[in-house]
């Protein structure tokens, strides 16, 4: 549940190889949704010592994670791959304090209540489609009133729309899906690129922070 990694389709079967993609992303910097969510809670604190909680969906190899701890927050940590957590864990350059960690598909998911920020960077396409509208339900009903979702959703134009195992939205349907909240950050982006293995890829994609009305 990561940005990019190894895909091979195969009658639309995708195919992860998740070893590869954490190595290949290993030391790179927080994603800007997340670094615009972080800076707009900022804005808004006047009592710098208040603990604030976040989620981190599909949280890889913990680039994310260790940012919004090393922001004196607490975070749960979640992903559905094991060695993802391990990765999280062992990694010595991560302040492990306020950290609690779980391997959880998104079809299982369950989330705590009042949460302050739900950070899901690239993962939520990989979330089958039958099981995406209960999974956006649970992010909506967690955030606490003033609390913010930032991360990715795939378009319908990304190359990646022919696997029938992940979700792609339109724009219009993004739209629909944010009109609980207050959108901050809605950035639509389309190119011809590659994957973090380096492999040819038609990106389209939305960028987005928005806050809980």
């Amino acid at each position: 549940m990561s940005q990019s990694a190894n895909f091979q389709f195969d009658n639309q079967t995708c195919k992860h190889n998740w070893s590869a993609y954490y190595k290949a992303v290993k030391g790179r910097p927080p994603r800007d949704t997340l670094l615009t969510a972080l800076a707009n809670f900022d804005s808004e604190i006047t009592d710098k010592n208040s603990s604030l909680f976040a989620v981190d969906l599909g949280c890889g190899e913990g680039r994310d994670t260790g940012e919004i701890l090393r922001r004196g927050w607490r975070v749960l940590a979640i992903d559905g791959e094991q060695e993802a957590i391990n990765l999280l864990l062992n990694n010595p350059e991560i302040n492990h304090q306020g950290l609690q960690t779980c391997v959880m598909q998104f079809e299982n998911l369950v989330l705590p209540e009042s949460v302050d920020l739900i950070n899901a960077s690239f993962s939520l396409p990989f979330c089958p489609p039958e099981y995406f509208p209960r999974l956006w339900d649970i992010i909506i009903t967690s955030l606490r009133v003033g609390g913010r979702f930032c991360g990715q959703l795939f378009g319908n134009r990304d190359s990646w729309a022919i696997d029938s195992s992940m979700n792609h939205h339109t724009r219009q349907q993004i739209e629909e899906l944010l009109q609980s909240l207050v959108i901050e950050m809605l950035e639509e982006e389309e190119y011809p690129g590659k994957t973090a293995l380096g492999e040819d890829k038609h990106w389209h994609m939305f960028h987005i922070v928005a806050r809980k009305k």
